[in-house]
């Protein structure tokens, strides 16, 4: 064990300042500082607040994972942080961070892909991940199929979100029945005690001649919206235990299949879910038992290591360093777009994207998903309205 490198990760690409301290595969702390509570009156997270509490939060955070973990920061083969994707704001202060922390230090700094990262923090549970590795990852802004044949240098999308992730739907649902923000949680809750047969909710991207590993919700949260208003103005009470769990085993149903099919078309006998939404008790529930009956083996991260965490930047980073994978240039960006088809920003890429962040000359900034939709989007939109 003493021979594994010991790394620092960073991960401050949305709401969740997270710091993890990493030996190799063994976790020795995870610290994190939400401002979730900060958002939670606007209905999403807002940029410039997610940003000023990074601000105030990275410091003391980097300092509490340290002292958790019983080690000095000379004692660091290196830092990793997130560098995309993600809000440009909120990246910006864990990029410069980590520059700073490393430069000082003297230790190479590894800018990662925050989705890879959600992939590659199973192995402080479960051990190395299978290669290759299917990946089903779900967040509050982005819903992905991965194929990883190689964490640190080939991760293949096979599908995507083209509207609502899974986790955006959550949260629009449960402001719809007035849960509060963020839905997800709430709505898990709630539908245990409902019956998730009660509405035929529809389960988008299904048909024959659709997208068969792409996802979308938008349809779903509309559906449900409509619903819920035509009970409100006909003046009969809304069932909302039922309405939660209709909703949540059409979410739950979609995801688990389109996952197992992935496996089976592509030959994997494994499947990896991670990201906010693999928290949910009945993704994990439904995902086993699927799992199960195709034969394939499910890993799920703890819930604490499925929402965003420094502890999966740094299982990244140290993977990076196993492997001997090329470090980060000082001019590492904070890339709001970056695609997954790029696990971790070397040297010679972070040279020629510059120091810009999001610019429109950098390599990656068209045309890629970007992980926390939700933000950049209208959260003040009516629920039933428009197609998004």
């Amino acid at each position: 064990m003493a021979d594994e490198p010991l790394v620092l990760g960073i991960e401050t690409s949305c709401d969740e300042t997270g710091v993890g301290v990493v030996r190799g595969h063994t976790l020795l702390a995870d610290a994190v500082a939400s401002s979730v509570d900060e958002h939670a009156r606007f209905g999403g997270v807002v940029p410039e607040i997610a940003g000023r509490a990074h601000l105030e939060a990275i410091v003391p955070t980097i300092e509490r994972a340290l002292d958790r973990a019983g080690v000095a920061p000379g004692d660091l083969d290196g830092v990793a942080v997130t560098a995309g994707p993600g809000l440009a704001g909120a990246l910006l202060v864990g990029v410069s961070a980590a520059k700073a922390y490393a430069a000082a230090l003297g230790k190479p700094v590894y800018g990662v892909n925050h989705l890879a990262s959600h992939i590659c923090v199973d192995q402080l549970e479960h051990g190395p991940l299978p290669e290759p590795t299917m990946a089903l990852l779900v967040s509050g802004g982005h819903s992905s199929l991965l194929l990883a044949p190689d964490i640190t240098t080939d991760v293949r999308p096979l599908g995507a979100t083209i509207d609502d992730a899974a986790g955006e739907a959550f949260d629009k649902v449960g402001r719809l029945l007035h849960l509060g923000f963020p839905g997800g949680p709430v709505i898990d809750r709630l539908a245990r005690e409902g019956d998730p047969a009660a509405i035929a909710f529809p389960r988008g991207l299904t048909g024959p001649r659709d997208a068969p590993y792409d996802f979308s919700f938008s349809g779903l949260k509309t559906a449900v919206a409509r619903w819920v208003e035509a009970r409100r103005a006909a003046g009969e009470e809304v069932p909302i235990a039922d309405v939660a769990a209709s909703f949540q085993e059409a979410v739950t149903d979609v995801l688990t299949r389109k996952a197992i099919r992935a496996c089976r078309d592509e030959g994997v006998d494994h499947l990896m879910i991670g990201g906010g939404v693999a928290a949910n008790s009945r993704l994990r529930a439904m995902a086993e038992e699927r799992c199960a009956a195709a034969g394939i083996t499910l890993r799920v991260p703890r819930p604490g290591l499925c929402t965003d965490n420094g502890a999966m930047v740094a299982a990244l980073g140290a993977e990076m360093m196993t492997r001997g994978r090329a470090p980060s240039g000082w001019d590492l960006p904070a890339d709001s777009s970056l695609p997954i088809t790029e696990p971790s920003i070397p040297a010679e890429t972070g040279a020629e994207a510059g120091a810009g962040i999001g610019s429109a000359g950098h390599p990656h900034g068209q045309g890629h998903d970007h992980v926390h939709e939700t933000s950049r989007r209208n959260l003040y939109e009516e629920t039933g309205g428009g197609a998004g």
